[in-house]
């Protein structure tokens, strides 16, 4: 970002660029056929096909792939204000099977966000349906911003 090309402003714009900042760079989530389907500010919806490579010996869909898709949704929730931001802690209650040829849907909520750190809920469900399983993720802002250089030319950089 320069001078002739100033960064978002908006709360929604500067959420969806750094979700696509984010999105280039993102190979795990593109190669389990994930989809980043809404962004908002504290907000994000991603889908997930249950492939049958993703089945374990009980015929449903490996619960850490159910964890690595409510953990992106996570991911993308907490850094779409822009700041570098990683996972201290998550807890996931599996609820119910998903099974192959499923869509799984996550759904993050910020629900609490101060200083640093961030509290939020993720709601994973097959699509249309039932609750598959609930996530809580923990926040912690590590420095540095999503899109490089993008802070430093914003005028509302000078808080820590």
């Amino acid at each position: 970002m320069d001078a002739t090309n100033p960064p978002p402003t908006d709360p929604q714009a500067l959420a969806e660029a750094a979700a696509a900042a984010m999105w280039a760079r993102d190979h795990a989530c593109q190669a389990l056929g994930m989809r980043l389907e809404a962004i908002g500010p504290g907000r994000a919806v991603m889908s997930m096909p249950v492939r049958a490579d993703m089945v374990n010996g009980h015929a449903i869909c490996h619960g850490g792939l159910i964890f690595t898709l409510a953990d992106s949704a996570f991911a993308y929730a907490c850094n779409s204000h822009n700041h570098n931001t990683v996972a201290s802690a998550c807890h996931i209650d599996f609820l119910a099977p998903a099974r192959q040829g499923e869509v799984l849907e996550a759904e993050a909520v910020e629900r609490a966000l101060a200083g640093r750190s961030g509290v939020y809920d993720i709601t994973v469900r097959v699509r249309g349906g039932r609750t598959v399983a609930l996530f809580r993720g923990k926040s912690h802002r590590i420095g540095g911003e999503v899109i490089a250089g993008l802070q430093a030319a914003s005028p509302s950089a000078t808080h820590a």
